[in-house]
């Protein structure tokens, strides 16, 4: 479990989030969702220590953010950010193999690199490994830095946008290949359909302030449309999952 206990950040004279405090369930897809500038992107950075706390403790599991050494934390978590851009003449293999660092340290072992063929094959990605990033499309690319974080062997998965720039097909692939994964997801999404669909746990954030936690169909409310993003929609029921009319 990941739990956020009473932080507040501040960037210049702006609050960004104010007392947060929340449970991330281990298990499953965690959606966090709410307007631009809810502060979503800075708590997952606080929660990856993109960030330096500046009040409140967060945990993951038995780890304190910001007391455990940094390469413990990354055999226990593994973040894809906003700006995860790795260089461009990388080919997939070795963008993939990178996510075994935190345990070789540079000296990779037999071991590292059956867990990066085996990561290379789950996603895929055998007829892209040799290929470089410039040379792929948009949901290979992201498909190549999800895999990454796999190799990574971690609990937690964490994911800032990651749909950003796909079109339907590469984002429908995508977030079941999150759901497949069996680690605990948490992922910013813009998307309150795609955060529904795929998501069993929703943390909707407004004004540096949780909004409200629970499932899609809890949280995904014409009332909360109203109140968090101020705008009235249909929401309509598919298959026991709330679906808002656009």
């Amino acid at each position: 479990m990941i739990k956020v206990s009473h932080v507040t950040h501040r960037i210049g004279g702006a609050t960004i989030l104010s007392d947060v405090s929340v449970e991330l369930a281990a298990g499953g897809v965690t959606a966090l969702i709410g307007p631009n500038g809810a502060g979503k992107s800075t708590l997952l950075s606080l929660i990856a220590r993109l960030i330096p706390l500046q009040s409140g403790s967060i945990t993951v599991d038995d780890l304190t953010i910001g007391a455990c050494p940094s390469d413990v934390l990354a055999r226990k978590l593994a973040i894809l950010p906003q700006s995860a851009d790795a260089a461009p003449r990388l080919t997939v293999r070795d963008l993939v193999s990178f996510g075994r660092y935190p345990y070789h340290k540079g000296r990779g072992t037999e071991e590292d690199a059956q867990i990066v063929a085996q990561t290379l094959h789950r996603f895929g990605l055998n007829d892209l490994a040799g290929r470089q990033l410039d040379t792929l499309s948009g949901g290979q690319r992201q498909r190549a830095q999800v895999a990454m974080i796999h190799a990574q062997s971690t609990d937690y998965v964490l994911l800032d946008e990651p749909l950003n720039n796909l079109d339907i097909a590469a984002s429908r692939s995508l977030m079941r290949m999150l759901r497949a994964l069996g680690r605990t997801v948490v992922i910013v999404l813009h998307d309150i359909n795609y955060a529904s669909s795929y998501a069993d746990q929703i943390v909707a954030m407004k004004d540096g302030r949780i909004h409200a936690v629970g499932t899609p169909a809890d949280v995904v409310t014409e009332d909360l449309l109203a109140d968090v993003f101020g705008t009235r929609a249909t929401v309509h029921q598919i298959d026991g999952r709330p679906l808002v009319q656009v």
